[in-house]
């Protein structure tokens, strides 16, 4: 049940991408189809919409690099919060609901307020409709890399590269996560302290 409840949230991630109607090009660079390329597959087309359908290429390569962010900032959130590195002070006042009263893992949603929760899903609705926009299918927002825009084109390919392995190892990873929180019970600090690192046996152990 938990793990059907995250899923749903996840799912909901993108709900907020508005239908791309003539907003994105259909001129693939090949510099773009090349990137995430891993060998041995190379460029997995087993449908063959690269020459089929190219705008489909573009925005499943945009949903892709997009969730693969996202989940970056999911992992790197969940390790902070799992180790109790939390804000100081009160996360509703009115609640009398401190930062650190939050529990760690997939049942810390459930400690936040509703209004908290529309504010929440009101910042992605910003975010993709206005501030980053989901139709802007490069994923290149004018921040650059740490504020420092890269000129050299073999530099910049190889960051993009690493950027989508990695957002792919994070989605992997975040939902792996999850799930093993749904089997054993433990959150990722629990299973850790509790050297309980497989998930197929009485919870102790990593065999």
């Amino acid at each position: 049940m938990k793990l059907a409840i995250i899923t749903t949230l996840i799912g909901a991630a993108s709900a907020f991408a508005p239908s791309q109607t003539g907003h994105a090009t259909t001129a693939l660079q090949a510099s773009e189809i090349e990137l995430g390329v891993t060998a041995p597959l190379g460029v997995y087309d087993p449908l063959g919409w690269l020459s089929s359908d190219p705008e489909s290429f573009e925005r499943r390569r945009a949903v892709e690099r997009k969730h693969g962010r996202i989940a970056m900032a999911a992992v790197v959130g969940n390790i902070v919060h799992n180790n109790h590195i939390v804000f100081d002070g009160y996360l509703s006042p009115s609640n009398d609901l401190k930062f650190s009263d939050v529990p760690t893992g997939i049942d810390g949603y459930k400690a936040i307020p509703v209004a908290g929760g529309a504010q929440i899903i009101a910042f992605c609705a910003l975010v993709e409709l206005a501030w980053l926009p989901a139709s802007k299918y490069d994923g290149d927002y004018g921040v650059g890399w740490f504020g420092r825009e890269i000129v050299d084109p073999e530099e910049k390919a190889r960051k993009l590269n690493v950027e989508l392995n990695n957002g792919r190892a994070a989605m992997l990873g975040i939902i792996g996560n999850m799930v093993g929180e749904c089997l054993t019970g433990q959150t990722m600090y629990e299973q850790y302290a509790a050297q309980h690192i497989s998930p197929f046996r009485d919870g102790q152990g990593v065999f």
